[in-house]
């Protein structure tokens, strides 16, 4: 056998768990001449100048086989008999130190390390054996190295993170990736407007007070109607929505976010693009313009958990608990806002405030006078306060209330001026809104007098538009969820809206339109408006779509009269603005966890001014990721 061979075997024998010695005594070939019997050498006895050799040297020196020794003593219970592998590993020592292979101090000291390792085996083992054994009142308290330490909390803190994900406790970012929240959408709309055989008044009495404050001022003594709102034809269109949003947790509490929509026009309300538009975008295969919808700054302190604050900078989501008919669901806010919420016992206390911006005087404002006019900024201030509390197993209520001062909304009447044509400029044109849907009273907005230059008041009548009516609101809101029937839920929603500032008497003096039948040709008919709205409105179904299948019905009434709220901000489809009564019979159903499709029918009648009613149906399919 060659050497090599040799110290192979040996560490086959040595360690078992890294070599096996059948493995390698089977790469042996299987054919040759086989070695001869080995016998016991005889080596000579060292002098006494060498160590004292311990008994497994003596064996390698000449003294009995390993199956001569004496057994051990009974009563011994940690005594161990040699194992085979440990005496095949003594002889194979013998033969080695016998063939001049190894030197006899060479051999010892493999003995050595081996006894060693062997003791300390056997030293862990009685450890084990020990805490097995312990009694179950008795405690042993471990050293845990910091590095163990550390790989513990690691582990534990990522168990509770990702069960917190996967319930949706809370929003964690644990990667970088993760630290990103990219959400969209995108809807189809069939949409049809029933106006026709309604006995709606077509013969001039709806204005577009929109169009005309966002042209050129309507010559009231010129020879073609003002522009007029569409009361007795039927429209049918496909209107698409799509929007797309992203927000980014930074660090310390804050998040960046923004998001872009479609839409017609850059309407605050709606993100409706209509299909084959004939109206600026969208014919003939066009493309669609983009509107930066979202652009903000987050401060957040807290969790939803818990109690919590935040602050918003910039465009961002609507900080107020409502309902639509308050504010359109699609509606941004330009501004600051704060919003926290903190628990009471077994109640949640809630609160929002914030200042926005609506319009900010032109700086060049009137771009043709040489001397300018005064600014008049309009701007929201609005505040709410608000309780959420359970009445009963599985019912909870919530209920609110808010208030909302719309600084220099109302138009005001200019210096006295004679205008020579469309291009002159009042000094109070920048108090007419720029953007409106309908139902509100107007008035006008230039004070032109009689003169020469316009035939004594016959000709250049051009006037602008603008609210006749200031704007407090208080907006009351109570819901009822009821979960006896759980998945599914019943909801019942009321929300109550007045106008603080409105004052007949002075919007009587001054309003051109929601006036009632004029007793004669020379007299005005009475302002027929008011300054109240409520809603009804209640749901049962699955509150949130989770699968294919899911469900939820609704049934609402409202009764929103023409100067309650600026119809500038409140629900663009169910009235489109103010001054209606009506109600609304819909649901929807889930396709898949992500896509669900649903139907509305509403009828709307107008309250004051001239007879309009009309009937709107509505088929959305919606994808939301």
């Amino acid at each position: 056998m060659k050497f090599s061979s040799l110290l192979q075997s040996l560490f086959c024998v040595l360690c078992p768990t890294l070599c096996h010695c059948d493995s390698l005594m089977a790469q042996q070939p299987a054919s040759g001449p086989r070695p001869p019997a080995l016998r016991e050498p005889t080596l000579p006895q060292p002098s006494s100048s060498q160590p004292q050799s311990s008994p497994e040297t003596n064996l390698l020196l000449g003294e009995p086989p390993v199956d001569q020794l004496p057994k051990p003593l009974a009563g011994r219970a940690n005594a161990a008999m040699p194992s085979p592998a440990t005496s095949v590993t003594l002889n194979l020592l013998k033969l080695m130190v016998a063939k001049g292979l190894l030197s006899a101090d060479e051999a010892q000291a493999l003995i050595t390390q081996a006894e060693a390792e062997a003791e300390l085996a056997k030293t862990q083992l009685l450890e084990d054996a020990e805490l097995r054994q312990a009694a179950e009142d008795e405690v042993r308290v471990a050293y845990v190295p910091e590095n163990v330490k550390q790989e513990l909390r690691e582990e534990i803190r990522n168990e509770v993170l990702d069960k917190a994900k996967a319930e949706q406790w809370l929003k964690v970012p644990e990667e970088e990736s993760e630290r990103y929240q990219v959400y969209g959408d995108v809807r189809m709309r069939a949409r049809a407007d029933l106006l026709a055989g309604q006995g709606n008044d077509n013969t001039g009495a709806f204005p577009n007070f929109n169009q005309i404050n966002n042209g050129h001022p309507y010559d009231l003594r010129g020879l073609n109607y003002a522009p007029q709102q569409n009361v007795d034809q039927d429209r049918y269109r496909f209107q698409l929505r799509a929007r797309v949003g992203i927000e980014a947790a930074l660090s310390e509490g804050w998040f960046m976010g923004g998001g872009l929509a479609t839409g017609d026009n850059s309407s605050p309300v709606t993100q409706n693009q209509t299909l084959g538009g004939a109206a600026g975008q969208g014919g003939n295969f066009s493309k669609f313009s983009i509107w930066l919808d979202r652009a903000y700054m987050r401060y957040e302190v807290g969790n939803a958990l818990e109690d919590q604050f935040q602050l918003f900078a910039g465009r961002h989501a609507n900080p107020f608990l409502s309902t639509e008919m308050m504010w359109d669901n699609d509606l941004g806010f330009d501004g600051l806002s704060l919003k926290g919420r903190r628990r009471v016992g077994d109640a949640v206390v809630f609160g929002s405030a914030g200042a926005f911006p609506i319009y900010n005087t032109d700086l060049n404002f009137g771009t043709n006078q040489p001397a300018k006019f005064e600014s008049r900024d309009r701007y929201l201030l609005g505040a709410q306060l608000g309780m959420q509390l359970p009445i009963a197993d599985k019912v909870s209520a919530k209920l609110s209330a808010a208030y909302h001062e719309f600084i220099n909304m109302e138009g005001l009447l200019s210096s006295p001026m004679v205008p020579l044509s469309d291009q002159d400029i009042g000094d109070t044109d920048h108090t007419r809104p720029t953007f409106a849907q309908r139902g509100n009273t107007y008035r006008a907005l230039r004070d032109i007098r009689p003169d020469p230059a316009n035939g004594n008041g016959t000709t250049n009548q051009f006037q602008y538009f603008g609210l006749a009516s200031a704007f407090r609101n208080l907006d009351l809101y109570g819901s009822l969820d009821v979960d006896l029937w759980e998945p599914y839920r019943l909801s019942f929603i009321a929300n109550y809206v007045q106008n603080l500032a409105w004052d007949q008497d002075q919007i009587n003096s001054t309003a051109i339109n929601n006036r009632g039948p004029s007793p004669s040709d020379a007299v005005l008919g009475d302002y027929e408006g008011g300054n109240k709205a409520f809603m009804l409105r209640s749901e049962f179904g699955k509150p949130k779509f989770e699968r294919r299948g899911d469900w939820q019905v609704f049934l609402d009434f409202r009764h929103v009269q023409s100067d309650a709220m600026p119809d500038a901000f409140t629900d663009s489809v169910f009235g489109g603005g103010t001054n209606f009564s009506g109600f609304s019979i819909g649901g929807a159903i889930g396709l898949s966890p992500h896509v669900k499709l649903g139907a509305r029918w509403a009828s709307i009648s107008e309250l004051s001014g001239p007879p309009l009613s009309q009937d709107l149906l509505l088929f959305d399919l919606t994808a939301k990721f």
